[in-house]
């Protein structure tokens, strides 16, 4: 959905930070997901398209199918996406397996409003990127199940669409909206370059103030 220029745009991006700034001044609210959905396994960063599932509560003994056909059918390079109620961080909504399947295909990565398990097993085999809110060793099966895939889901402040485009990095996960992928990248980056230039005068003079002065950014 995105070409590799726009992909390795925001991959060169220093931080998350810019990226959220830089849609503070563009769209107006809020696109950063809620700081409990961290990296637990490693300091990768990401970025992809979002593929979305959403999960609801269940009875019945039944596997995460939505999860799972999107994990073998969605673009190399998707981030999926998972959410749902609440209660969804008290079990494991990805582990292992849905990790080697989501390696064979060549996502970028995994982004939960639930919990995570398998944490050993993911980091020793696989170093696979996966931002969750939680970590337990519950399952699904017999407590929610799939519903939807590929339709807009919630987390936090935040409603991501199919599409979106989704970075991560050790600072949290930012949803920048698909039409405004562009305008974004074009003022992170020159946040980045800003706040660069500020540092080194900051250094430069032993000054704060004087860089605030100067660039007027906090």
């Amino acid at each position: 959905m995105f070409s590799k220029d726009i992909i390795e745009g925001y991959r060169s991006i220093f931080s998350t930070a810019s990226i959220a700034d830089a849609c503070d001044q563009i769209i107006g609210e809020t696109t950063f997901l809620p700081f409990e959905i961290k990296n637990r396994i490693n300091e990768k960063k990401i970025v992809g398209p979002a593929v979305t599932i959403l999960e609801d509560i269940a009875e019945e003994n039944l596997p995460p199918q939505h999860a799972l056909d999107a994990i073998d059918e969605s673009e190399e390079g998707s981030v999926i996406v998972i959410s749902g109620c609440a209660a969804l961080e008290t079990v494991a909504v990805w582990g292992g397996l849905m990790t080697a399947g989501a390696v064979a295909n060549k996502h970028e990565g995994a982004v939960l409003n639930g919990g995570l398990r398998d944490l050993a097993e993911i980091r020793r085999d696989y170093d696979f990127p996966v931002y969750a809110k939680t970590v337990s060793p519950g399952t699904t099966l017999g407590r929610f199940k799939t519903v939807s895939s590929n339709k807009p889901v919630t987390i936090g402040e935040v409603t991501i669409y199919p599409g979106d485009l989704i970075i991560g990095d050790i600072d949290g996960v930012v949803c920048v909206p698909k039409d405004k992928v562009l305008d974004v990248l074009e003022v992170a980056k020159s946040i980045d370059d800003r706040e660069l230039e500020q540092a080194r005068l900051i250094i430069q003079s032993g000054s704060l103030r004087e860089g605030l002065a100067k660039y007027g950014r906090i």
